[in-house]
């Protein structure tokens, strides 16, 4: 019998670099165990750059886990911290020996704090709420404090309700008065006193609805958030998936929420934008932007849900919804004012996400524009849509038509296939190398074009911002390299220079033991990009040879803001010849940098960035009702006079190819959408610069 229970000992867990686990399964305990066993030894087999589990790490796991347990620091005292200090420094240790010690602890004084929490809520919102008293409340989490009693704990959360219907009540009196001044009779008039009812009405609703959904989440939920304090601490893009319903599973796994196009991820209780999808209803609307925080969320006219807290899954199936009904997102904006974005559901339309040329004319000069919103490509079919040959097709008829220069638009552009990325590449350069992919282990490999030649060889300008990512940043980077043309755009791109794959944790369990399964995927990092030249693209991205300013020029934005994104480095460069141009790079920067400097709309802009740093870096507001709708009252005002920065037509005609138009006479849909895209085009003041470089370029030439 002893030698029997050896043997099964023996059997508990057991693992290889290339193997399968098995165990003795009798419990939840044990599937823990095997959990964080599978997903360690994963994490130091395969990840690009794996990390010591030591008593560095095991600090930052405390941080991330503790923070993510109450990121709103309204549940743990200052006594709950000191009583998990001890574990500080053992977490490393508990992984290794897969003890959920300090998870169970914490997760214990989290119940009981949320138990406080809710009583201090229940209390405090049935009471009158003085909006004359001038006091302020933080709402930069990280400068506040774990408070040392239940009394303050209290009264912060009594701050934080008054703050929330403040909020609302300031809405609704906006809303009013808007209503009277347009003469609006559907609305109806209520006192200050009603109003103040209503909105307590919406909080306490909402509030409500929280604990609810706190009180269903189970220690499974909470364990996933245990796990993935670990597994994100190795790179921002690294991250675990608990087994759940296939629907959650594959909105968590993507992040795009079906009928508005829009990818999101959750940052310290909030639902931010990640990315818009070209073509999409969102995209199309053109009101939602990267980075803006999504508050609420309504159907239609209905009364906004508030998302704050609220885990991405449940705000998905809000957002979610059949084509042609309408969604109203209330957004913060990254200058600190909200926004409402309605949008109309509906599928993406394709025809939007493929590349697409114009010329744009002025004082002589006749410049292509080709705008390609991400680098797509049908890989089930070898004759379905591919990008670097439409962006060839494209090419090859504004040689036709007498184009003297190209301006590529990568703005906003997230990425794709990697493949269309290097063939793209060689339509601008003679045959060579690329781009450098590199694993953990091994050299480096070149992807080459092998293409002698070019389709294109005059004046090129690649148009970037701080969202151009990915495969964007791998062709910029290369026609920078080269010399081949000149990269014009925003601080520096987006900066992932990095590639991801995902791993089903089942397979590492042998199918005699399929009782432990599901446990779950991972999305593990495996690969970096890096230029010609050796240097990584990840962290920096590309910085234009030509910078212009922009609303984000004073706000950290891109990889570099990512919590745990991996460094830039570089490797050793590959041989290549540089393409030989006639221009002087030095005289198109200041000739620019002169232009740039005596034109107001880009003088606007800058003020506009320094502004939205300003209005960003206000994280304390006064609760004093008129001071609080004073100063919201003005930074609505401001948004509102740079809202229009670019709302007149520039001194440049913008028309479609003669093909184009020949292509389209008996098709007025397509007629209208073109119109539209010309008339927004003809007031980019990017554009104008960007043609005004290609202008010097042809002069040098």
């Amino acid at each position: 019998m002893n030698r029997l229970l050896g043997l099964i000992a023996l059997l508990v867990v057991f693992a290889t670099s290339v193997g399968a686990y098995v165990i003795n399964y009798d419990n939840e305990e044990n599937k823990k165990k095997v959990l964080i066993d599978i997903l360690m030894n994963r994490l130091s087999e395969l990840h690009y750059s794996p990390k010591d589990v030591d008593d560095s790490l095991a600090q930052t796991v405390f941080d991330e886990f503790v923070k993510r347990m109450d990121y709103g620091k309204r549940f743990f005292l200052k006594e709950d911290i000191e009583a998990f200090q001890p574990y500080r420094e053992k977490i490393d240790d508990l992984v290794k020996e897969k003890n959920y010690e300090f998870f169970d602890l914490t997760l214990e004084h989290y119940n009981k704090r949320l138990t406080e929490a809710k009583s201090y809520y229940e209390e405090l919102i049935e009471t009158d709420f003085d909006f004359s008293k001038d006091e302020y409340i933080e709402r930069d989490y990280d400068k506040v404090a774990y408070l040392e009693t239940k009394t303050e704990l209290k009264d912060y959360w009594r701050k934080t309700l008054k703050y929330d219907i403040m909020s609302r009540l300031v809405d609704k009196l906006d809303a009013q008065e808007k209503a009277q001044e347009e003469n609006d009779t559907t609305v109806t008039v209520k006192t200050f006193e009603e109003l103040a009812i209503d909105a307590k009405e919406k909080v306490k609703k909402n509030y409500d609805n929280w604990f609810k959904r706190l009180d269903k989440k189970t220690n499974k939920d909470y364990l996933a958030t245990y796990i993935n304090s670990i597994v994100n601490t190795y790179d921002t893009h690294t991250g675990y998936f608990p087994p759940k319903d296939k629907a959650d599973f594959d909105i968590r796994l993507s992040g795009k929420l079906e009928g508005i196009g829009a990818t999101l991820s959750e940052k310290d209780g909030y639902i931010e934008v990640k990315s818009i999808v070209p073509g999409s209803p969102c995209y199309l609307q053109g009101d939602l932007e990267v980075d803006d925080l999504i508050l609420k969320v309504a159907q239609g006219a209905d009364e906004p849900v508030d998302v704050v807290d609220m885990p991405l899954s449940d705000a998905v199936q809000l957002i979610r919804g059949k084509k042609g009904t309408e969604v109203r997102l209330t957004v913060k904006k990254t200058d600190g004012s909200q926004k409402v974005v309605p949008i109309i559901r509906d599928v993406v339309l394709l025809e939007e996400t493929y590349a697409k040329s114009a010329f744009l004319q002025e004082n002589g000069k006749k410049v292509g524009y080709i705008k390609l919103p991400k680098f797509y490509a049908d890989f089930k079919n070898p004759k379905g849509r591919q990008c670097a040959r439409d962006v060839e097709v494209e090419l090859e008829k504004l040689k036709a038509e007498g184009a003297d220069g190209v301006i590529l638009d990568l703005r906003s552009n997230g990425g794709g296939s990697l493949q269309d990325v290097v063939k793209m590449a060689g339509h601008f350069i003679d045959e060579g190398p690329v781009v450098q992919i590199k694993a953990r282990k091994g050299m480096p490999y070149v992807l080459k074009d092998e293409v002698p030649g070019t389709v294109f060889d005059e004046p090129l300008v690649i148009l970037v911002n701080s969202f151009s990512a990915s495969a964007s940043e791998i062709l910029a980077a290369a026609i920078q390299d080269y010399g081949r043309g000149i990269v014009i755009g925003s601080n520096s791109t987006y900066g992932k220079g990095t590639v991801q794959r995902f791993y089903d944790l089942d397979q590492y369990i042998k199918d005699d033991f399929s009782e432990l399964k599901p446990i779950g995927a991972v999305k593990m990092t495996t690969q970096k990009f890096y230029r010609i030249n050796g240097e990584s693209t990840q962290h920096i991205g590309v910085v234009p040879d030509i910078v212009l300013p922009d609303t984000y020029s004073y706000i950290e934005t891109g990889e570099k803001e990512q919590d745990y994104a991996m460094p830039w480095d570089e490797i050793n460069p590959v041989q290549y010849d540089e393409t030989q141009m006639d221009w002087n790079l030095n005289k198109l920067i200041k000739s620019s940098e002169s232009r740039v400097n005596l034109n107001e709309t880009f003088n606007k802009i800058k003020k506009d960035a320094e502004r939205r740093k300003r209005n960003r870096d206000l994280t304390k507001y006064n609760l004093q009702l008129d001071t609080f709708q004073s100063e919201r009252c003005q930074r609505k005002e401001e948004a509102e006079k740079y809202k229009k920065l670019q709302d007149k037509a520039l001194d440049f005609e913008v028309t479609l190819l003669e093909a184009d138009e020949m292509a389209m006479v008996e098709d007025t849909v397509k007629q209208k959408t073109s119109n539209d895209w010309l008339e927004k085009l003809s007031k980019d003041v990017y554009l104008e610069e960007a043609m005004n470089v290609i202008g010097d370029m042809i002069k040098a030439n």
